[in-house]
């Protein structure tokens, strides 16, 4: 959303279905970072806010210009400076700030960035609780400030510094437990931070941990000079995955950009899906709150759903996203929620996702049950196999929606449009979703143990979404 040129149509898809998000800086911008800021009082009525940024090169002016917007409609602020996403929702959970805003590109490319924001305790905004609202207002004030020739002012004076960062990771080490547990001499990890503010807080939990944790590309850097950090991309994965076979490590461990998310690597260097995660750590929950309610994205579910009723717990699907996982979460009070894009989400962390957290439950239950992750999750793998979750860029995703369900929905057992378009069969199923982020439209299949079967679904898939796409 530029406003150099009072077009403010210009941009908009940077308000995305739960952030903002776009390119440096034709869409995000100091200006806009400022129009946000002014933005936040009559939008959510806030009074003091904390804010924070991730390691891109452009985070600099866009917490001076956020800072600077906030304050002129005299909200207080305090900086956490560099950060990640969940250290800026503990702030907000556990401290009398009623706005948070995180200024992060996540998983993007470097040259793109973004603001998540959540309100007291942590609750977040989405376009159904606020995130609309506040981008009419920001046209409103990208308008007015056009019209009146208004330029940003100098960097903002009663911006005030705090630090959580200490209490934040004490907090981790007493939640999980980890701290108490009996070294490990032979759990080596090895942690990819890739370049992104992972290593902030890795590096301070490394002495307490009972592994030998091994860390690279632990300093923060913008250029992302070793590839965009988003282990979600199969591109991105061998680096870990030849870290993890030169360390003869037990674990391998990758993080995104503002370390909301973790992927996780068997000690063979290969990449497990998350999805395998989300049944694990909802069972290991339930092992201590018996009967409790676990949330689960639409994109895959058999095997969660079968582990979280094994375990005495209760499935409730949530539509994909942050802001809308922890909207279904907080509304059924769950204990725990995941995505098989590794955001997993935890009630007693203010219903909010923490890479950090999700790594410090998967060591602690290495140690304690004395198997390594790959024998832990390898059974499930092979129980209902999936396909990951593949990309396809297409003119028109409704429309290609709109074929695949006329053909496969007349086969169907089961169809629901909860998030896209769901198709269960007998031995398999499908989920077909265009992105809340990106232009791209998803596909995740998986089966009931028949690997061949899955191949077999996912090439025809591949192939008629790739036709109808040539077509449009």
């Amino acid at each position: 959303m530029g406003a150099a040129d009072g077009d403010n149509t210009r941009g908009a898809n940077c308000f995305k279905a739960y952030d903002i998000r776009g390119r440096v800086p034709d869409e995000i911008n100091p200006e806009l970072a400022y129009a946000i800021g002014m933005a936040c009082g009559p939008t959510f009525g806030a009074k003091k806010a904390v804010i924070g940024r991730d390691a891109r090169l452009s985070g600099p002016d866009l917490e001076n210009a956020l800072a600077a917007g906030l304050l002129a409609t005299g909200i207080s602020v305090d900086s956490i400076g560099m950060c990640g996403s969940e250290e800026i929702y503990y702030a907000a959970a556990n401290h009398a700030y009623d706005l948070g805003v995180m200024i992060t590109g996540s998983h993007n490319p470097a040259d793109e960035n973004g603001f998540k924001l959540v309100r007291a305790g942590a609750v977040p905004v989405s376009g159904d609780s606020g995130l609309k609202d506040l981008e009419k207002n920001v046209r409103e004030i990208l308008r007015a400030r056009h019209e009146a020739g208004a330029v940003l002012a100098a960097n903002p004076q009663d911006l005030h510094n705090a630090s959580y960062r200490q209490d934040y990771v004490d907090w981790l080490l007493s939640y999980t437990g980890i701290k108490n547990l009996p070294p490990a001499s032979n759990l080596c990890v090895v942690a990819n931070a890739g370049n992104g503010c992972a290593g902030l807080v890795l590096g301070e939990l490394a002495p307490h941990l009972p592994c030998d944790l091994r860390l690279i590309h632990s300093r923060p850097d913008g250029n992302f000079p070793h590839g965009v950090p988003n282990p979600l991309l199969p591109e991105r994965r061998q680096e870990t995955s030849a870290a993890v076979l030169k360390a003869n490590a037990t674990i391998g461990v990758a993080f995104d950009g503002d370390f909301d998310r973790c992927f996780f690597y068997d000690d063979k260097g290969n990449f497990i899906e998350s999805y395998y995660l989300v049944g694990m750590l909802a069972s290991a929950m339930l092992q201590t709150y018996t009967g409790e309610k676990i949330v689960h994205d639409t994109r895959v579910y058999w095997n969660t759903r079968e582990q979280a009723r094994a375990a005495g717990g209760i499935p409730v699907m949530g539509k994909t996203g942050h802001a809308f996982m922890k909207e279904r979460m907080r509304s059924e009070n769950a204990i725990y929620g995941g995505e098989m894009s590794a955001h997993h989400y935890f009630r007693d962390f203010a219903f909010c996702d923490s890479g950090i957290l999700t790594m410090l439950f998967v060591l602690a239950a290495t140690v304690k049950n004395g198997i390594p992750l790959g024998k832990m999750v390898e059974e499930r793998m092979a129980a209902y196999p999936c396909s990951g979750e593949i990309n396809f860029r297409v003119a028109d995703c409704a429309t290609a929606i709109t074929v695949l369900e006329d053909r496969y929905a007349p086969l169907a057992i089961h169809s629901d449009k909860v998030d896209g378009l769901n198709l269960e069969f007998d031995s398999w199923r499908f989920n077909l979703r265009p992105s809340n982020t990106e232009p791209l439209l998803r596909l995740n299949v998986e089966s009931r143990g028949d690997m061949p079967l899955l191949k077999a679904k996912v090439a025809e898939l591949c192939d008629l979404i790739k036709t109808v796409g040539s077509a449009m």
